[in-house]
């Protein structure tokens, strides 16, 4: 698995001098929030702050700062940068003047990036990937590979959960694989606040994931792929020999992704599925946050 923080230490890693162009504050309608942040070298880019001219602007000038900067000494050698301009601030307002309509208006702080700012960096990433939600999908066939290709783009812990190997295979390399012949079991070990979307190859596994899963009072969410008549079969079988509740089989979101698009192909049921599945987890953290109050941490490119 080649995680986020991952990708952020190799580009830190890269050869020649690195801008980082943050967004320091914002008023009204902006595309990104305070906290995100975008690296600039010479040839490459690693995250956004919005796109857009905006965007373009911070590019121009974090590369101006890296043209201008001596070359890096090796790793650990690295010495105080010594350069007229190692740090640059952009006031600008999202208007018609540079072709962009938000209304609102950004700050953005651009520093060139030395070895304290980079351990910064790589701890606020570590700290935040490690208060990402987890979304759990049980099944590794056509729509769970479908699925795992749209969750591996959102801020979440992917992971994909199957009884057979050959079914794992092929799966991004930024969400987790597990092999294991009592995928139930996952479902008890779980963080609090996963998200549980279960379409395995056997209807009757689905069943014990689905009934493992609801009686979760922590879960952001519990969706299972299916029919209608699949999803009664299941809440007779969970009523009458699971001893499960109608206020846990109230939960179940079935079928995953809703029944408004009636388009069956894999990639269209994963892209409503991860959307349905992002709109509960953000709705589950705000509520838990809310609840102690977690700190903010800094956003993680992407």
């Amino acid at each position: 698995m080649n995680s986020k923080v991952q990708s952020l230490k190799d580009f830190l890693a890269g050869p020649g001098r690195i801008a980082l162009a943050e967004v320091a504050g914002t008023k009204g309608s902006t595309p990104r929030e305070k906290g995100a942040f975008m690296l600039v070298s010479r040839e490459a880019i690693f995250g956004t702050i919005g796109g857009g001219q905006l965007e373009y602007m911070a590019i121009d000038k974090a590369r101006q700062m890296v043209a201008s900067s001596p070359p890096r000494k090796p790793q650990g050698q690295e010495a105080r940068i010594e350069v007229d301009e190692v740090c640059a601030t952009l006031d600008v307002p999202l208007g018609p003047e540079i072709g962009q309509c938000c209304g609102g208006r950004v700050e953005v702080l651009i520093r060139l990036v030395d070895v304290d700012l980079a351990a910064e960096l790589v701890a606020a990433a570590q700290t935040e990937e490690a208060h990402l939600p987890h979304v759990y999908i049980f099944g590794g066939g056509h729509v769970g590979q479908a699925l795992a290709a749209a969750i591996a783009l959102l801020p979440v812990h992917g992971v994909v959960i199957e009884t057979r190997a050959e079914a794992l295979e092929g799966m991004p390399q930024t969400v987790e694989t597990r092999l294991t012949p009592m995928p139930e079991a996952e479902v008890r070990n779980a963080p609090a606040g996963t998200g549980f979307a279960i379409l395995t190859h056997d209807h009757a596994l689905d069943f014990l994931i689905v009934s493992e899963a609801l009686r979760r009072d922590d879960a952001a969410y519990v969706g299972m792929i299916g029919s209608k008549t699949k999803k009664a079969t299941f809440r007779n079988w969970f009523l009458k020999s699971a001893e499960g509740t109608e206020a846990e089989f109230a939960r179940l979101v079935s079928p995953i992704g809703g029944d408004a698009v009636k388009d069956k192909r894999p990639q269209v049921i994963a892209a409503l599925a991860a959307a349905e599945i992002m709109t509960a987890l953000v709705v589950h953290t705000a509520a838990s946050n809310a609840d102690h109050q977690v700190p903010q941490h800094r956003v993680l490119a992407g």
